[in-house]
Parts: C-alpha cells; structure tokens; sequence
C-alpha cells in the first residue's frame, strides 16, 4: 500500500519507519525542510534505540521518502496517517488545532478516495469530527473514511513496541475502511481489537490514565513506608506477585513525566468534568504526581538542614526515562530549578542530552559533589564505576530518585542512601 503520514515527530516518524519496514512505501511530511532534509539523509531527529539502522535501510531501499509537499505525498495514497501533535491546551483540554489544520489540508489536497488514519491521541469523539470537517470542505468528488488507531509506543521502546506490541486498535464505522487496516497491518503478529470510532480513541486515554493511577499509587504507599520503616520495592514485589495487580508500574520513584501520561491525563480530567463525570481517582492522581518532585527536594533540605546554598549538587540524568532525549515534563528540570533557586552549585550529565551545566563524564559530574542525585536510571548509571565515584566524591551521598542503584552495596562502601519509601526507623 503507499502511505502518507503527516507529522514527523516521534509517532510519526516511528510508524512511518515500521510501515515501510513490512513492505509499504511510506512518504512522511513535515513543514520544516531542514528537518525533512536530515531525516531524508537517514539521521534521525529523536533518540530512539534501533530506529536509525530502519531509517536509513527503507530509505535506501525507496520504500521511506520525506517530502513537505501535501499533494506530492498524497497522491494516489490508499492511507493517511495523522500523527501531528496535540499538546495539552491552557485548561489541561488537548489542543487539536493541529489535527484541525491537517483535516483541512487533507480536504481541499486529495483527488482518489482515501482513508484517513488518526495516530495522533485525541479525545472521543475527534475522529467524528474530522470526517465532518474533511466532508464538508473537500474540493473533489471522492470519499473519505475516518478511522482511528491509536498508538501505544513506549519511548525508549518504540520500535520494539512496534513490531511487537499487546495489540492494535482499529475504531471504524465502515467494515471497508476497518478491514484496509487490518490488511495494512497483517505481517505483524500482533492480536487486533476491532471498535467503533469513540472507544478506540477512549482506550488509549484510559489505559495511559490507569497506568499513571499505578505510578501515583505506589508512590503514595512509598510515603508510608518511609513513616513506617518498610522498604516499598519489598512491598512492590509482594503486591506484584499477586496476577490480579502484576509488578508492571510499580517502581516508586519521582513520579511520571514525558509527552504522554501528564498531557493524556489531564486531558480525560478535562473530558470528564466537561461531561459532568469527574474522574476523581485520576484528579488525585495527577495531584499526586505532582507533589511527588517536591517531596524528593525535601528529603534533600532535610539532610542538609534546609543549607544548600553553595553545596555542588550531581544530578544524574536529564531525560524523563532512559533511552530518549525526550525533556517533556522531565522532573530533573524541576528539581535542578528547585536546588539552584536554594543556592546549591548544580552540576549535570546525561548520556544523551546536554544542558548548561552539563558535564562531558559521570566523573566529571560528581567531583567533589556534596551529593549525588540519581534522576534518570539510566543504564549507564547503574553500571558506573563507583569505587572511582567514591573517590571522587566530597561526601558520599546519594538521593536515588528512581531506587535505582545497589542500596546495600553503596552502604556497605560507606555511602549514606537515601532513595524513594526505604527509610529506615
């Protein structure tokens, strides 16, 4: 089949990658020409781990092209992808302007019957209204069917979510156009769950809404622990041994960040009130998410007696999770925010990510560090040279945001740790 996706970006440029690696010719578009140029060329514009070897082979092998031409890449197309972004709108509502503009694009552009395919996350009811809209400004005599397919890509582990997901989720209200998806996806051995429109486009809200509850859940029970004197990955793995629970988002750390759970959350808060049902346990637990960066902060006055000002501060970590480049929502922001504005020297390093205060090496990061401050778990991180680190350090120190590192280990070298729910009484 030949595709056109609209929107490069993250979702964009992954599904493009796949669709051309399983046999389609895929012509993606973006309005910014130096970006389409640098994808055109086989580098890509986001960090996602193995997607620049399938970047440059489709490429080569004419099956992925990049173009900021609409009619170019629309042309005798059987599917368009929307994969354009909807970020969080001033009320927590998702802005869909950008969907808006592509529907219109897509209306006064196409000459052949097309199906369009929403990727991109939107709220119930977003596929009937961009079937409208394309209906209504359409400049040719051709049909056009709305269906929505909602992407469920970890960042970090896109690609292999992939080829490789739970499932796909195809909502259609024509048998046609639902089984050109199907058809579209049938070299992935993936399970797929065939609805209408509406509650397709309602399980991608509520299954990232009830995996953020899981994050804040065990987050707040890591509070109690530390009240208490138990240690919350002990309690994780008893609760997720339990195959009615599993163990599956249940690390307690500083809370969620990235392009996905803070916005979609917000955004079916918002949908909910707007149809007078409040989804009370998802308010609490953006709340909770919330206030969980400034808890991990106040461990660190804490311990220093609220005296930061001047003590050199080593944050590990910059990205939201590991493997991604992505700094949406990132708490290591606010957290480095939140210590400078105390007066500490905040020194910085990420393996992919550069910032200011970046360091060039972890041992650069922590010389002379009063404390280490683990952020992003990343792998790097985990596997450091700590007999060296400790060498380094001014004091032997570490916060571990995401319970992360070796506890037992680090004390037993000497190292005073402080993680998320493992206080002891």
């Amino acid at each position: 089949m030949k595709v056109a996706v609209v929107g490069t970006g993250y979702v964009g440029l992954v599904t493009g990658t796949l669709l051309a690696e399983i046999g389609h010719h895929v012509t993606c578009i973006d309005l910014d020409e130096a970006k389409i140029n640098q994808l055109q060329s086989g580098v890509p514009t986001i960090y996602e781990p193995g997607l620049e070897e399938l970047l440059v082979t489709n490429i080569e092998q004419n099956k992925l092209n990049f173009t900021t031409n609409h009619a170019e890449a629309f042309q005798n197309a059987d599917i368009i992808l929307l994969a354009v972004g909807t970020p969080k709108g001033t009320n927590g509502e998702a802005d869909l302007s950008y969907i808006q503009a592509a529907a219109k694009t897509i209306a006064t552009t196409v000459k052949e019957d097309v199906v369009v395919m929403i990727k991109s996350t939107v709220p119930p009811g977003t596929n009937d209204q961009v079937e409208r809209l394309i209906r209504q400004q359409l400049v040719h005599n051709v049909t056009v069917d709305v269906v929505s397919n909602p992407e469920f890509l970890r960042e970090g582990h896109a690609v292999e979510d992939a080829f490789h997901g739970d499932r796909i989720v195809i909502g259609s209200e024509k048998t046609d156009a639902g089984e050109l998806m199907t058809k579209l996806y049938e070299k992935l051995d993936m399970p797929i769950l065939h609805t209408n429109r509406r509650s397709a486009e309602m399980i991608k809200y509520a299954a990232n809404a009830f995996l953020a509850v899981k994050i804040s859940y065990i987050n707040e029970i890591a509070s109690l622990c530390d009240a208490i004197g138990a240690d919350v990955s002990d309690v994780a793995d008893g609760m997720g041994m339990d195959h009615r629970i599993g163990r599956a988002f249940l690390n307690a750390g500083i809370g969620y960040g990235g392009s996905c759970f803070p916005k979609d959350t917000d955004a079916i808060a918002h949908l909910a009130k707007e149809q007078n049902t409040p989804l009370t346990i998802v308010e609490s637990a953006i709340d909770t998410n919330r206030k969980q960066r400034q808890k991990f902060i106040n461990k660190m006055d804490r311990y220093f007696g609220s005296q930061l000002t001047n003590k050199k501060i080593a944050i590990l970590g910059l990205a939201f999770k590991p493997n991604t480049d992505d700094l949406r929502e990132a708490p290591s922001l606010e957290i480095i925010d939140a210590l400078e504005t105390k007066g500490a020297i905040v020194s910085v390093y990420d393996p992919i990510i550069t910032h200011p205060k970046s360091a060039t090496s972890i041992i650069e990061c922590v010389t002379e560090a009063d404390a280490i401050v683990l952020v992003t778990e990343w792998q790097d991180f985990i596997t450091a040279d700590w007999p060296t680190i400790t060498k380094t350090v001014a004091e032997k120190l570490i916060f571990d945001g995401r319970n992360a590192l070796p506890a037992s280990r680090l004390q037993q070298e000497g190292w005073t740790y402080i993680g998320i729910g493992k206080e002891r009484k």
